[in-house]
């Protein structure tokens, strides 16, 4: 699929975050793009971000976590905007803290918009392009979709749902034959609004776990996998592949080294941060734009050497072999008394 067409895209959690700047992205190509969120403010204002760039938007108020809404706002673009070429899954909400901390109807909330909200995309997406027998369907995932880390047992269940999910649906589309793609892209730590108006029960301040990496790296990445969706999958960041990488190797040694450096690793010692609902039942931005960025700009890489790597087979292979030495070496390092 060229990258330099015209073509119409749908972004859901495009209000902030990875969606905001993958949004933008698209634009800047002169692509139609759709975005879809729950927040209004936040959603206005992206789309005037996709129409500076060069853009057509159309924000539609959409609950992922619901199926009658995700269906509708799926006919609205294709009879506004044309017919669909790409959606992007990115939506979702969180609840940190230990589990038994969580309450069940939180988990379940985190869940219905989180995991729910991606069968929802991905069946409206499926629908209009398995009769046109085109498509790419890109799952925005993370690193916790092959490795769970304490405080986030919500939002870790989740995205390994959905990479089971996502399997599932590609060797059907294989089945059939079909050319509609769906690929999926792990991410690390990303610096967005999220961690400011997440559902939380810790006792500080959320905070991605370092290395942190500004949103635009992330939204490249989606780009990337939207242009060229025949990969079944794109690793993003250095940490992203140490992570995926020791956990084949040795996920023993992952779980100690994560129960010991994970809780402190996830919470700032700058101040605490009030226990309120966040974005998990109302959309945080319904009033307020937050922009794409997070408050950890000042932390946060710009660019990434692995991203790069990564187009690179070849490469890409070396410095995976390289990384899973020096990863291996490190936790075994860390893991001494």
């Amino acid at each position: 699929m060229s990258g330099t067409s015209q073509r119409t895209v749908v972004v859901t959690g495009a209000s902030g975050g990875i969606g905001r700047a993958t949004a933008r992205m698209f634009a800047e190509r002169g692509d139609r793009v759709a975005l879809l969120a729950r927040g209004r403010a936040g959603l206005d204002a992206a789309a005037a971000d996709v129409r500076q760039a060069g853009g057509q938007a159309l924000p539609v108020v959409t609950d992922m976590a619901e199926w009658d809404q995700v269906r509708d706002a799926a006919k609205r673009v294709e009879e506004e905007l044309g017919l669909v070429d790409v959606w992007v899954n990115n939506a979702f909400t969180a609840a940190f803290g230990k589990f038994t901390d969580v309450p069940p109807e939180e988990f379940q909330q985190a869940t219905r918009s989180t995991y729910l909200g991606y069968v929802h995309g991905t069946r409206a997406a499926l629908d209009h392009m398995l009769a046109r027998d085109r498509g790419a369907i890109v799952q925005v995932g993370s690193a916790l979709a092959y490795r769970g880390i304490p405080l986030q047992s919500a939002y870790c269940g989740a995205k390994h749902a959905i990479q089971g999910f996502t399997e599932s649906v590609r060797c059907e589309l294989l089945h059939d034959k079909s050319s509609v793609r769906i690929t999926m892209v792990q991410m690390p730590a990303v610096n967005t609004p999220q961690f400011s108006w997440l559902r939380t029960h810790l006792p500080q301040h959320a905070q991605p776990v370092p290395p942190i990496y500004q949103p635009e790296i992330a939204a490249r990445a989606v780009l990337r996998a939207a242009d060229h969706p025949q990969r079944r999958e794109y690793w993003v960041g250095t940490s992203t592949v140490l992570t995926l990488l020791a956990n084949a190797v040795v996920p023993g040694l992952l779980d100690r080294y994560l129960a010991h450096t994970g809780f402190d690793a996830q919470q700032t010692d700058a101040h605490a941060q009030s226990e309120g609902p966040g974005n998990l039942w109302e959309p945080a931005d319904e009033d307020e734009d937050y922009g794409a960025h997070g408050v950890f700009d000042r932390q946060a890489y710009t660019h990434s050497p692995q991203t790069w790597a990564s187009r690179h087979h070849l490469g890409k292979a070396l410095a995976a072999a390289g990384l899973a030495g020096a990863g291996y070496a490190a936790l075994r390092r860390r893991s001494r008394p």
